[in-house]
């Protein structure tokens, strides 16, 4: 087995450290447009953080099983060198794209996702606010064990990557330099990820590097101040409740489901699926030509859509960042 260092572990005073560097700095130079701190919401990401270290323990052990399993059944091996681990690192960091990808736009994954997003601060306690479910992330990374890389290999790259990911949480960097932000992610480009408007939903999904986004179509720049938070927010800094609200409204929307078609996109489609409104048969009335014609062409104006008001939405075809509660407001395209 490979013997490579615990990353989080010997970065947690370093977390320690820069997020009370940042709480100095807000105090003492305070940006009035920008979310700032709320010792309630900070609490609550620090407890998640906490309460996620167990839970990843518990579920480690059959994910490592697993992986342990199919790394002695391929006959391929990755080894561990200087030259091999930026490699792996870089194809971790792709699967690590489509992965949170995945966990948007598919209902019962993003369950587990919204814990990271249910905060309406954004500062380096957000980036702690992890799931406690966090055994929907292991498939996506079977094709790295397969093709050989070690799963000890394999772990030191996603805590690379969760490590890398914890300054992008701040409102106290700008910009990086414009060669920095093209290849890589920050700030800038997290904050996008975070918001809650309609342009800026189910974007910047990459982890080290945001050229995932720019080639798959998921890029978008920070231009308006992000409004962070969900498009229904929980209003709870309950941490049992953050961490199972959306898996209580996915129970509660399968009892009330028709049908196994319903139940099927209750789970598995996007965020807002809603089940298609049910059909009538239409009377006599209503089938008559003429009556079609005259009522086509009595139409009231007033409730004519003007061309000149009607927008077109530039966010993404899912609207992920909503809360339980909004589940019944939106309908991907």
């Amino acid at each position: 087995m490979p013997n490579l260092p615990d990353v989080v572990l010997w970065s947690i005073p370093a977390f320690v450290l820069l997020t009370v560097v940042e709480m100095i700095s807000v105090r003492l130079h305070p940006d009035e447009e920008a979310a700032g701190y709320e010792a309630k919401d900070a609490a609550t990401s620090i407890g998640m953080g906490l309460g996620s270290l167990g839970f990843d323990f518990l579920w480690k052990i059959p994910i490592v099983a697993i992986y342990t399993a199919l790394y002695e059944l391929t006959p391929l091996r990755v080894p561990v060198l200087w030259w091999t681990i930026p490699l792996m690192l870089l194809a971790q960091d792709f699967f690590y794209y489509w992965s949170h990808r995945g966990h948007h736009v598919i209902r019962i994954l993003w369950a587990c996702h919204v814990v990271h997003h249910s905060s309406e601060k954004f500062n380096l306690t957000t980036a702690l606010r992890q799931p406690w479910t966090s055994l929907t992330v292991w498939p996506f990374y079977v094709p790295l064990v397969a093709a050989g890389v070690h799963p000890a290999a394999l772990a030191f790259c996603s805590s690379a990557n969760l490590v890398y990911q914890f300054w992008i949480h701040t409102e106290r960097i700008d910009k990086m330099p414009r060669w920095f932000e093209f290849v890589f992610n920050t700030p800038s480009h997290h904050r996008v990820h975070h918001a809650s408007q309609g342009g800026y939903l189910d974007r910047n999904f990459g982890g080290i590097l945001i050229v995932w986004d720019r080639l798959f179509g998921s890029f978008v720049p920070e231009v308006e101040r992000p409004v962070y938070g969900l498009t229904k927010n929980i209003n709870t800094f309950n941490p049992i409740k953050v961490a199972t609200h959306e898996y209580v409204a996915i129970a509660k929307d399968l009892r009330a489901a028709r049908s196994w078609r319903e139940r099927a996109g209750r789970v598995f489609g996007g965020p807002g699926w809603q089940a298609a409104p049910a059909t009538t048969t239409p009377s006599a009335a209503t089938t008559d030509p003429a009556i079609t014609t005259a009522s086509a062409t009595t139409t009231d104006p007033a409730t004519t859509t003007d061309p000149a008001t009607t927008t077109t939405p530039t966010g993404p075809a899912t609207t992920s960042k909503s809360s339980s509660a909004s589940v019944e407001e939106t309908t991907p395209a």
